[in-house]
Formats: C-alpha cells, structure tokens, sequence
C-alpha cells in the first residue's frame, strides 16, 4: 500500500509560466495561490490559476496528494470568494491539454499535469515541505 501512495504523490507536476522566477513552493505556498489568498508572484506579477473540473481523476489527485486537501473544499473557498465579491475563482479548463496550453500562454500561470506529460513552454516547479 505504501508503494501505490508514493507512486502517486509524484504523479502530478505543478507548472509556471516561464515568465515566473520561482523554482521550488511549499506546501504552504502552493495551498495560499490555490485557495486565492496569494494572488502575487514575489515579483508582483499577477498569478493565474488553472484548474480541471472538480470530478477530473488529476484534479482529485492533486488536490489530496499536492494541496492535501479535498475538491469540495477548494469549491467552497472559491464560490465564498466569489459570491462575496472579494475574490475571484480560478480558471477551469475541460483537459489536461487545455490546462497546460493556458498556462504556456498566460504570463504568470501556474496548474498541474501528469508527471509523464510533455512539458515544453512550461517550467515544472518542486514542492517542499
């Protein structure tokens, strides 16, 4: 059982934008960018959110193994968002192709794919502890 659950952690890369200087996130980090409460770079680039619709098997996985939370939280956070109006939700794409394509193309862009997808355009950023 150990070995399938190791095998999966690193099955979803996180991807930036190539504009973004970061190289490595925490936990931490990645959590704060995807709940909407970071919306900089460190450089002040405003950051764009990609994500799959919430049933998607990757987008299941790396909200459990990356983000170590579950779908419907995220989907909370992001209606309170933006039905208060304080915020906005992330952008949801139908694929995982569209997802890479809109992060190649949108300067300051971060989303996910699977580990083994081709990653041209894009930078893969580590995530730390």
């Amino acid at each position: 059982m150990l070995g399938c659950i190791s095998a999966t952690a690193s099955a979803v890369e996180v991807i930036i934008h190539p504009s973004v200087s970061e190289t490595t996130l925490t936990t931490s980090q990645l959590r704060r960018i995807y709940t909407m409460r970071q919306v900089q770079w460190n450089d002040a680039q405003r950051i764009t959110v990609f994500v799959l619709p919430r049933q998607h098997a990757m987008h299941l996985r790396f909200s459990k193994e990356r983000l170590q939370m579950f779908p419907y939280q995220l989907d909370r956070i992001w209606n309170k968002l933006t039905y208060s109006g304080l915020g906005v939700a992330p952008i949801t794409v139908n694929t995982p192709e569209e997802l890479l394509e809109g992060v190649r193309t949108t300067p300051g862009a971060i989303g996910y794919i699977k580990k083994t997808q081709g990653v041209e355009g894009v930078n893969v950023v580590k995530i730390t502890n």
